[in-house]
Order: structure tokens, then C-alpha cells, then sequence
């Protein structure tokens, strides 16, 4: 039977996934800026090994360099602001918490000069935790609970994001029978279709976010949903209304639809602000720059982004002939994805042979032809990381602990919960001599894992450490059993 070589690969794998040069080697940039090889072969982030990270802190365990999300933060605030200085004198970069939130996360983007976007009551409680000034946070949410808006209003929040119009009369109401002005961004869909998983595409109409641009052709008036709201807004005396926000998606690498997104609402915003006799100071454009999970994948950096934007507004805002509104965006993913890797502990292997897809009896042999694919189990899985499940992410892994001069095995990394779909990396080459006790790393993890966690099986969630110059520390304690047993309230 055909097998699996070092230069050749498998009939399994997918077509973007290459037999790599070196096993060894950490393909940029799906790693943060202090990972590297030691010369004993083990992986090190921030000056420290993994051994001395699983000896301390356990498996499977989120390290996170610290460094390396200050950096990113950091590049984000200076280039939107570089782009924008001569439109709108610079952007209010807000950090969408949504991706991974704790309150250390919350001071270094305050610290780096961010602002914080929430997404729940929960969210706002760990924003008030870590002690950032309400006027830097926003609020976003399709169905916020009384008790959100009122912690809102309570915090005396910069921003609340309006998801449609009973929402609207809601906060404004909320906020007159209190005596506030509730600061309000009316959130709309523009209609554009992002490239990513359908899951994560938020712009288009026949989804749950967002007041639609489109005429309503059922109503006399012909109105959309978006101007009934900017109608409302402007008129509810415990309403500021501030401007308008989209977000088109996630994980998107084209800038086609941010430039689209952006023509749509300044055109919007400017025949609204002369319809009503208005004016809507600010214009939020969202988030959803992709990062690299695999070494196919090719994110733009900070300033590129903030170039294509920045041309789009100049040019739309100079043929309407109005004033750019001060512009703000929401990256999560962008800033804290990479900066994270999983390390997890390997366990049980085995190896299966599976036909090839659309393969047949043999010519020769008469039998089918078969190739192996390795199960390589870890002591996580789906509970630490469910995107896959969900989105059918794909991810990367290395073996941290050692290098090997092996030769490369098409492999599946899985979990240990009891589901056949307990996938975490669902193709990757790792060498044939992997073994149990083996420390795997899968980078790309700060995004949407630990925010996405949940204890099935009774697993324990893990911990994230930060590491930086030389030391780590614990900045979300890892479950126990006994954290689990604390909620059962007993027969």
C-alpha cells in the first residue's frame, strides 16, 4: 500500500496544508514575539520554558505574552491615529472584550491608551473590577436585561450600542425615568457580505444584530428600520444620540467590505444629519481583522488596515461634503489571538488507514488504497477550545518540549471528552515519533477559547498566565474540583 513520506503528502490532508521544511520550526505569525526555540529544543516564551510552565501551573494551561499584547494594542491606537490625524484629528480604539476579558487584560489596554468594549452585564462587572472610567467603556448586546442598562447608566458609560428599535425606546425611557441621558450608537446592518464562516458574518439582513439600511416596503412611509431609529433617537429626551456603528464580521483578511461598510454608513450618516437637522458626531466601524491560525493564513498588519480605512473616509466624506465624524473601530482577535498558545499534555495515540477521498479499488491490487492518519489525544479539548466544533476553525500545533528529526505524520489532535467531534486541530503534520508525555503547543488561542470555555465533563476550565522578562504569573486562576462542587446544591 502507499504510504506517508517525508516529502510527499498525504491524500488526506487538505490542499492548503504542505509537509513542512522543519518540524521544528515556528511559522510566523501565528506565534507571539517572544516565542522561540531554546537550544535544547524546547519552546520558551518570554525567557521561560514550557517544562517550567507545566511544572508550576499544570495542563492544559493559555500562556499568554504579555509583551506581545501590549505591542499589538499599542500598534493598533498609533497607526489609526497616524491615518486619521488629518480626517478626524485620530480613532478611539476600543478593545472588543468579547475575545478574552479578566482585569489585567483591562489595565494594559488602558495603559496602552484603549478603551474597553463589553458585551454583558458580566463583562461590565470585570470593566468595574479592573477600575476603568466608564466614560472609556462601551456597552453592545441584542437583548440587554434592565439590570445592563441601569449598571450602564450607573457607570456613566461612554457608549451604549442600540441593537433595534424597542431596544431604543427601552434605554431612552430607562434613562429619562432615571433623570440621565443615555449616550446611544444606533448599530445597523450595511448589507455587505463578509468572507468568513456564516457564523461570524453579522452584516448581512437575515441575522439577529443590528437595525436594517433597507427600505420597508410593507409601511406607507417606506422607511428602514435604520432611519425610524435615528428619527427616534433624536427626538427621545433621554437619548444622546452620538452616531451610528456596524460590524461586518470576523476573521476577514480582504478589505473590501470595511471600505464598502464605511461608503455605506457616511453616506447614510450624511443624509440623515440633513434630513433631521442633526448632527452625529461619531462613526464606529467595528472590528473582525483575521489572524493567522495556520501558516496559510495572511492578516494585515495594524497600519495597512488603517491606510485602506482612512482613504475610504478622506475620499467619502470629501464627495459628500461634510465633516468626518470621529471614527473608532473594535479590535479583539487582532490584538490578543496570537498572542496566545495552548500547552497541553499528550496522552493515548493510535493510528487508523483511510481511504482517500474519491479513491477506488487499486488497479493493481485489487483493494482499496488506503493511508494512515494519526489520533494524537491531549488533556483538553472542546471545553478549552470550542471553535472548531463550532466554526470549523482550523488550527496548528507543534511539539513544544523537544525537537524531533523524525519524519512527518499526518495527524488529528483531540480531546478527551466523549465526542467524536472533540476535534482541536483537525489536520497538521507532527513527527512519528510523538509520544505520551510529550508537551503539544497550539498557538493562536487568546481569542474566543478561554472566553468560550465551559466545564463539560467536569473538566476544570484552565488558567491563563502571562508571562513577561523572565517570570509568569497567574492572571486567571485555573478551576479545581472543588470550584465545581461549590455550585451543586446536593440532592
Amino acid at each position: 500500500m502507499p504510504v506517508e513520506t517525508a516529502k510527499t503528502a498525504s491524500p488526506l490532508a487538505p490542499e492548503w496544508l504542505a509537509v513542512p521544511a522543519d518540524l521544528n520550526a515556528l511559522q510566523e505569525p501565528m506565534w507571539a514575539g517572544s516565542v522561540q526555540r531554546n537550544d535544547a529544543g524546547s519552546l520558551t516564551v518570554g525567557g521561560l520554558t514550557v517544562q517550567e510552565l507545566k511544572e508550576q501551573f499544570g495542563s492544559p494551561l493559555f500562556v499568554m505574552d504579555e509583551a506581545d499584547f501590549r505591542s499589538r494594542a499599542r500598534a493598533f491606537k498609533d497607526s489609526f491615529d497616524a491615518a486619521f490625524a488629518d480626517i478626524c484629528g485620530g480613532v478611539d480604539v476600543y478593545y472588543a472584550g468579547k475575545s478574552f476579558l479578566c482585569t489585567a487584560v483591562v489595565k494594559w489596554v488602558e495603559e496602552e491608551g484603549l478603551r474597553l468594549d463589553t458585551a454583558s452585564g458580566g463583562e461590565l462587572a470585570v470593566a468595574a473590577r479592573a477600575g476603568i472610567a466608564g466614560e472609556r467603556v462601551a456597552l453592545h448586546g441584542n437583548n440587554k436585561s434592565d439590570g445592563e442598562i441601569n449598571r450602564a447608566l450607573d457607570m456613566g458609560l461612554g457608549r451604549i450600542v442600540v441593537d433595534s428599535l424597542s431596544e431604543l425606546v427601552r434605554v431612552g425611557d430607562i434613562a429619562q425615568a432615571r433623570g440621565d441621558m443615555a449616550k446611544v450608537m444606533l448599530r445597523l446592518t450595511p448589507g455587505v457580505h463578509a468572507h468568513t464562516h456564516e457564523f461570524i458574518a453579522t452584516a448581512h439582513e437575515d441575522q439577529k444584530f443590528g437595525l436594517s439600511m433597507a427600505p420597508d416596503t410593507t409601511d406607507q412611509a417606506g422607511l428602514s428600520a435604520a432611519e425610524e431609529a435615528v428619527a427616534a433617537a433624536s427626538a427621545h429626551p433621554g437619548i444622546e444620540l452620538l452616531g451610528l456603528h456596524c460590524h461586518i464580521g470576523s476573521q476577514i483578511f480582504e478589505p473590501d467590505g470595511f471600505a464598502l461598510a464605511a461608503e455605506k454608513l457616511l453616506r447614510f450618516l450624511a443624509a440623515m444629519q440633513e434630513k433631521y437637522s442633526i448632527v452625529m458626531p461619531e462613526l464606529d466601524l467595528g472590528g473582525g481583522y483575521g489572524i493567522a491560525y495556520t501558516p496559510v493564513d495572511t492578516p494585515r498588519p495594524a497600519a495597512e488596515i488603517a491606510a485602506a480605512m482612512a482613504a475610504v473616509v478622506r475620499s467619502t466624506c470629501a464627495e459628500l461634503g461634510i465633516e468626518s465624524p470621529r471614527i473608532s473601530i473594535e479590535p479583539g482577535r487582532a490584538i490578543v489571538g496570537s498572542t496566545t498558545f495552548t500547552l497541553y499534555e499528550v496522552g493515548t495515540l493510535k493510528t487508523v488507514r483511510v481511504d482517500a477521498p474519491g479513491s477506488g479499488q487499486a488497479e493493481d491490487a485489487g483493494e482499496n488504497v488506503t493511508y494512515p492518519r494519526r489520533y494524537v489525544s491531549v488533556d483538553g479539548g472542546m471545553s478549552d477550545n470550542a471553535r472548531p466544533v463550532l466554526y470549523d476553525a482550523d488550527y496548528s500545533a507543534v511539539v513544544a518540549s523537544r525537537t524531533s528529526a523524525a519524519a512527518p505524520q499526518l495527524s488529528r489532535v483531540v480531546g478527551k471528552h466523549c465526542e467524536s467531534g472533540d476535534i482541536v486541530v483537525r489536520d497538521v503534520y507532527l513527527p512519528e515519533d510523538v509520544a505520551a508525555g510529550d508537551l503539544l503547543a497550539v498557538p493562536g488561542t487568546g481569542a474566543y477559547c478561554w472566553a468560550l470555555s465551559s466545564n463539560y465533563n467536569y473538566l476544570a476550565r484552565p488558567g491563563v498566565v502571562a508571562v513577561r522578562d523572565g517570570s509568569a504569573r497567574l492572571i486567571v486562576r485555573g478551576e479545581t474540583e472543588e470550584d465545581l462542587l461549590n455550585r451543586d446544591m446536593g440532592a
